[in-house]
């Protein structure tokens, strides 16, 4: 019996073009009193990274795929595939990197490997949408002498920021017997110059901060004013924004602002309605702010982008894009009061109207929202950093 275990250093979230690191740990469990007879031997061990690709039947339709290629990848036993027995079509994968071969541990020992590759820069980002999951994952493949290979899947998340394809990222490829305990100045000075240069890029596309007013009407006059200070934010931050419905001439009873995500299957793979295919186009809310206003001359809303959520992305299949979506409620009748009257000569019960004929109308903002830092998506969505399996 042989353990293996591959431990992250820096969390699971990566920037496509930044170097992964993993250390890969093969230990023989057994105690070192177990005779010699008891030891283990690995033929060899090979990684790699790939992003698996999965399309929903019911909306998009891909052209007939190859004969060739199932969409389930075949159960081989001695080859080295790393989507092997996972579903979709395997649409970037990096060349594979062997870690050793033919290793041979007695009991209680242990040895470690280093592996060590850049993302791709040219891939999708991580997403599990309702029409297309893209899904990362770094497999580790062993296999024991007269034995079938056995799989290591250690799930990774890749954010991509678009303008990085011309940034040559510093990298180590060698793939050597290394301690996890062990970190050189020169990996450090790697990480330090990518962490900079994506906080630059990030802080000077949405630091810039302009009021932005909208005037809101509908076909009876005007409902208000909505102010946002800029239109492009990263994930985690807020998106703030402000309405005056004091200067409207139509009376707004109440008003509710979506945060959403909208995913959209380019018309090229859209499946026809007629055909049984749903929708091309869904929604997904991720913060919602409500209020009943009337009488109310001015009010805000912060709405908090999740750093567990995907940055806007497009791809030849599908696109991502966010944006607000207002609902308002407002009255038909002018000069709606539904307040007691201030002055009375002698106390009176007054009470509201039953019904009030009323319009809802709905407005769309477009926003753009980038990727953060690797590092804090890591800390406030932590995922599996470990992954380990017996042999």
């Amino acid at each position: 019996m042989i353990e293996v275990v591959a431990e992250l250093s820096r969390g699971p979230v990566f920037l496509a073009g930044e170097a992964l690191e993993c250390v890969v740990t093969v230990t023989n469990p057994l105690p070192p009193t177990a005779t010699s007879a008891s030891s283990e031997a690995l033929a060899w061990a090979s990684a790699q990274i790939h992003c698996q690709f999965h399309a929903s039947e019911s909306r998009v339709e891909l052209p007939p795929p190859d004969s060739s290629q199932p969409d389930v990848q075949p159960e081989s036993q001695t080859v080295f595939l790393p989507h092997r027995g996972e579903r979709g079509q395997c649409i970037l994968s990096t060349p594979p990197k062997i870690l050793f071969c033919d290793l041979r541990l007695e009991p209680g020992e242990s040895k470690s490997y280093s592996y060590s590759e850049v993302l791709p820069i040219e891939g999708p980002p991580s997403f599990r949408g309702q029409s297309v999951k893209y899904v990362y994952k770094l497999t580790i493949g062993c296999q024991r002498v007269n034995s079938p290979i056995t799989l290591l899947r250690v799930p990774l998340r890749v954010l991509v920021l678009t303008g990085l394809q011309d940034v040559r990222f510093p990298q180590d490829e060698a793939v050597a017997p290394s301690s996890p305990f062990l970190e050189e100045d020169e990996g450090g000075k790697k990480d330090s110059w990518l962490a900079e240069l994506v906080g630059e890029r990030l802080m000077a596309a949405t630091s810039c901060r302009s009021l932005h007013l909208y005037n809101i009407s509908d076909g009876r006059g005007k409902v208000g004013t909505f102010g946002i200070f800029k239109s492009v934010y990263r994930l985690g931050e807020d998106v703030v924004g402000t309405l005056n419905l004091g200067e409207g001439t139509v009376a707004c009873l109440q008003f509710s602002v979506s945060l959403q995500t909208e995913e959209r299957v380019q018309p090229e793979y859209q499946r026809r309605r007629g055909t049984g295919g749903a929708p091309s186009v869904s929604h997904v809310t991720h913060a919602r702010h409500q209020e009943s206003c009337l009488h109310t001359t001015r009010t805000s809303f912060s709405l908090p982008i999740p750093l567990s959520s995907t940055p806007g992305f497009c791809t030849a299949i599908v696109s991502l894009k966010w944006r607000l979506h207002f609902e308002f409620v407002t009255s038909r009748e002018p000069g709606l009061v539904l307040l007691p009257p201030m002055e009375q000569p002698e106390p009176a019960t007054w009470t509201g109207p039953e019904q009030v004929p009323v319009d809802t109308f709905s407005w769309d903002l477009p926003i753009k929202v980038l990727p953060t830092s690797p590092t804090l998506a890591s800390y406030a969505a932590p995922g599996p950093s470990t992954s380990t399996i017996t042999i």
